[in-house]
């Protein structure tokens, strides 16, 4: 039906807090948002290194400040995104145009595939700078800890991002089926008109129908 499409016969409903940490999309959403923390936070932490010979810090990916900069981007981005498209979750019950509930989950199956890839090329750059990395850089072993955390959440970011195309297409599925009613059980035809209508009916209407009930042989009431 059109008005359930998308889930928009059920629009209108109080926000349920409990429904929305439940939903397998939104507890997805949330550990990106972790995940994007500790990657930016890992680089900016202990990401930059100080040798005594030298004034200025460096990236500890190989010296290669493009690689420190990709993933406190995309860290960033990444986080903002989670918390823009967590208010959406919050805001989608009440959405009742069937067109704007249709834009919101296909903007969030494509948002997510896009960052899923960005993870993939970040984890597939910061790998490869920290495998080329001179250990005279780092004499000490400096921050390689944060620079092994950064690279290992940017990989599981990538299936992080990549499944919630998936559930979000399972439920814009599970959405379409539309409002559910309860049903209302049908009289039972065996019974006269009169037992079935008689306690419901007015004083003179029920006893013009008590008459018609006794003139077919119904017992009267």
């Amino acid at each position: 039906m059109e008005g359930g499409a998308y889930g928009a016969g059920k629009a209108g409903g109080a926000f349920d807090p409990y429904t929305l940490v439940r939903q397998p999309h939104t507890i997805l959403r949330v550990v990106s948002w972790v995940f994007s923390i500790v990657v930016f936070g890992s680089i900016v932490n202990e990401g930059y290194l100080n040798s005594p010979s030298e004034s200025e810090e460096f990236c500890i990916y190989n010296r290669n400040p493009n690689a420190c900069g990709y993933g406190v981007t995309v860290g960033v981005l990444a986080f903002l995104t989670c918390l823009l498209y967590l208010a959406l979750d919050v805001y989608f019950p009440q959405i009742s145009s069937v067109k704007d509930r249709k834009k919101a989950v296909l903007s969030d199956i494509g948002v997510s595939a896009f960052w899923a890839f960005l993870w993939f090329v970040g984890f597939c750059y910061l790998a490869n700078q920290w495998q080329v990395s001179k250990p005279k850089d780092n004499p000490l072993n400096e921050g390689t800890d944060a620079a092994r955390a950064a690279i290992a959440f940017s990989f599981f970011s990538i299936f992080t991002w990549a499944l919630d195309p998936v559930v979000s297409s399972t439920h814009q599925r599970d959405s379409k089926a539309g409002p559910s009613f309860p049903l209302v059980p049908e009289p039972d035809r065996s019974l006269g008109r009169a037992e079935i209508q008689g306690p419901y009916l007015p004083g003179g209407i029920q006893h013009a129908v008590s008459r018609l009930g006794t003139a077919v042989g119904l017992p009267s009431f």
